[in-house]
């Protein structure tokens, strides 16, 4: 699912079906192609069809909530988020020193190339290592601009007032598991202590809504 219907219709995800109509009939009029100059017609024609596309969507509940879910769907782990954002804090990083590299590698073979002891053999040699060098910043470029991708849409999305759900991995529910499990043990502990033993044994014995609880419960099964 490439699309977005609810940016398409600049609506929030929750609108209410009276917003979503109100929303498709200002773009349907805005976009309308006869309201547009002869040059922008075909570009508000596009436009016209992805406003009708996302409206016939959100405007029948049954197709909305199957698109909700898979929109739903649509999320990552906090760990994965985590990681990506640290994996192109390093590619930023990687990238300007590749520039740099770039930059000083071009200036020296400038230098070079044009020294005049050099015959036409070693000048042809200079020449395939630069477009060699060239390619390969060319390629690690593009390889860090496609990882850089999906933090720059996470982001966009932040700055656009978006709220990014996470699902939950298999480890954040053993991560909980645990916590309980040291909270258990924990309790265990301090009810081995004889003075946390002996305050919660008399709070309970002079707490009158305790037993009042428990003699009500006794009288249901009785």
């Amino acid at each position: 699912m490439n699309k977005n219907y609810y940016e398409i219709l600049q609506i929030n995800q929750n609108a209410s079906p009276e917003i979503i109509e109100k929303a498709y009939k200002t773009l349907a009029k805005k976009y309308h192609p006869d309201l547009q100059e002869e040059s922008n017609k075909k570009q508000a024609e596009e436009i016209l069809k992805e406003i009708n596309e996302a409206y016939e969507i959100l405007s029948d509940p049954n197709k909305k909530n199957l698109y909700d879910q898979n929109l739903k769907n649509q999320t990552i782990s906090q760990e994965e988020y985590d990681q990506v954002h640290e994996e192109n804090e390093f590619l930023k990083e990687k990238l300007n020193n590749l520039n740099r590299n770039y930059s000083n590698n071009v200036v020296q073979n400038n230098d070079v190339e044009y020294q005049s002891n050099l015959d036409n053999t070693q000048k042809q040699e200079l020449e395939y290592q630069q477009k060699q060098r060239e390619l390969q910043y060319m390629q690690q470029l593009e390889q860090a601009r496609q990882k850089a991708y999906h933090d720059a849409y996470i982001q966009d999305l932040k700055n656009r007032g978006y709220k990014i759900r996470y699902k939950k991995s298999i480890k954040d529910y053993i991560k909980g598991f645990i916590s309980i499990i040291i909270v258990i043990l924990i309790l265990i502990l301090l009810w081995q202590i004889p003075f946390v033993h002996n305050f919660f044994i008399k709070l309970y014995e002079e707490n009158e809504i305790i037993h009042s609880t428990i003699d009500t419960i006794n009288n249901l099964f009785n």
